[in-house]
């Protein structure tokens, strides 16, 4: 007959733990430990309380960003489960001093960091270049677009918002008259009845909550002073689109140091362009070197990485007006590559099209003619296209509309008429045609190259093994909050991971 081990489940026993000890040097909860004691400044939290004679002791700051730090570097947002992890947990005991704090104390914690969390990740910075971490020669700028914490459902213009809550309103009216009826009759008094109920209930208050929200805000205006989506459940959201489909989140920038990965500044916006982003972020990557004593003029000659979403003549401006020595392609980069010159060879044949030589000229009545005698007439003595200026002829619609040979002439099938456009000259020479011109060298090409290299592991590393892969919280400021604790936690596991060998 088998035999097996005795065992009791109704027995005691003491297990010694040493806090100290579950610390291990090398370890990240020993670099936090070893960080917060020692390099942060967390006395930017004392004028918070009020409780020097009187009142409750709070909570050590240091304790709440020790396990705040550690459970997101495990991917643990939610103060619920940072809490359980504080009582079951060995390390988070160890770091917590067995302090428990609840909940709400960490969530509250967290909120609040407003102004200190810049203060925080500029003293992990400090660490960095002490350190020798920074000082690359090469910087690049991208972007992590993350879902936040509200439903792409609750968006739309102020129009289309009323709209869905006089539907909301019309189908609450309809459930309240047939939960009359049904009641006259003596019918569904028990199951059928309380789910009508219920229903009649979630529906006035999504209504409410519509009616509420319009009356309490204004329409969002974009960058080109036209409505934009607002959002119900988080309005400084938006809607955006990824490769993995369009999200209502929120866009986490980061600029980095090529040595080695090394975040200098981050921030979020709601807005998916990419675009407008550059200027706020070059200026806050300035003020956090200059308040860890380095140089106003760090980043110049510095080389400057973005991608093509990037490019446009204000942003190339302010990297001209910094000395950033740039490269931002254009959209059409990767259309010019030397290595996809040859790809036509693989598309078929297409028929050949009337050209500018097919067009007969009439120096007196300065017009052409087509193939088929239809008349263009001149329409821009100096039409700019592509910093370059133009003659432009353009032929009547009605003579294109139904001509012929419509199919051979027009290049885009949805034109409705023939342009003529001849060549005058060149116009003064912009900044974006300038970049062009840089970034299609052989040596700006390969400059660029190293910025996936450089930008694309950090956001592996937070969103895969981080694994922030939506934003928890709501509002620009509370998720600015959470996306820069957890680039500082990226840059506290290269202090880790390089600080000893650098």
């Amino acid at each position: 007959m088998a035999r097996y081990k005795a065992y009791d489940s109704s027995q005691d026993a003491m297990v010694p733990i040493s806090f100290e000890k579950q610390l291990v040097p090398g370890s990240f909860e020993f670099a936090i430990n070893e960080l917060v004691n020692r390099n942060m400044n967390l006395s930017i939290f004392d004028a918070k309380y009020k409780n020097d004679e009187t009142g409750c002791p709070a909570y050590d700051p240091k304790i709440l960003l020790k396990i705040v730090l550690l459970a997101y570097s495990r991917g643990i947002t939610g103060s619920r489960k940072i809490e359980q992890a504080c009582r079951e947990n060995v390390t988070f005991m160890a770091l917590s001093c067995w302090t428990t704090p609840d909940h709400s104390t960490i969530a509250s914690f967290v909120t609040s960091m407003k102004e200190e969390v810049s203060s925080l990740f500029r003293d992990i910075l400090l660490v960095c270049e002490e350190e020798n971490l920074l000082g690359g020669t090469h910087f690049s700028l991208d972007g992590l677009k993350l879902s936040s914490n509200a439903s792409k459902e609750s968006s739309g213009i102020f129009s289309d918002l009323k709209i869905k809550q006089e539907k909301l309103e019309k189908k609450i009216k309809e459930l309240v008259e047939s939960h009359e009826s049904t009641d006259k009759k003596g019918e569904d008094k028990n199951t059928n009845s309380q789910k009508r109920e219920n229903q009649i209930k979630r529906l006035e208050k999504q209504s409410k909550r519509i009616e509420k929200f319009l009356k309490e805000n204004k329409p969002r205006l974009g960058q080109r002073n036209k409505e934009i989506q607002s959002n119900i459940t988080d309005n400084e959201s938006a809607k955006m689109k990824t490769s993995h489909g369009t999200i209502q989140g929120y866009n986490g920038q980061a600029l980095v140091d090529s040595k080695p990965q090394i975040i200098v500044h981050s921030e979020v916006f709601g807005n998916g362009q990419d675009f407008g982003n550059l200027t706020p972020m070059v200026d806050g990557a300035k003020e956090n070197v200059k308040s860890i004593g380095l140089p106003n003029d760090y980043f110049e000659d510095k080389q400057f990485s973005a991608d093509s979403n990037y490019h446009s003549n204000e942003n190339l401006k302010k990297c001209e007006e910094e000395k950033l020595n740039a490269f931002i392609p254009d959209t059409h980069f990767r259309k010019r590559d030397p290595r996809f010159a040859t790809q036509e060879r693989h598309k078929p044949e297409k028929e050949e099209k009337f050209t500018q030589k097919d067009f007969s000229y009439n120096q007196e009545e300065d017009h052409y003619t087509c193939p088929n005698n239809s008349v263009l007439k001149l329409r821009a003595r100096r039409h700019k296209l592509n910093n370059k200026f133009f003659r432009g002829y353009e032929a009547k619609e009605a003579d294109c509309k139904e001509c012929s040979l419509r199919e051979k002439c027009l290049h885009n099938k949805n034109s409705r008429s023939k342009n003529l456009l001849f060549y005058i000259e060149d116009a003064e020479e912009t900044l974006s045609q300038k970049m062009i011109a840089k970034i299609d060298t052989k040596e700006a090409r390969e400059i660029y190259s190293r910025r996936l290299g450089i930008v694309e592991p950090v956001f592996g590393n937070i969103r895969i093994q981080k694994r922030l892969d939506r934003f928890t919280l709501r509002g620009k400021q509370k998720v600015n909050i959470q996306w820069m604790l957890y680039c500082m936690v990226h840059n506290i596991e290269k202090i880790n991971n390089y600080a000893r060998t650098a």
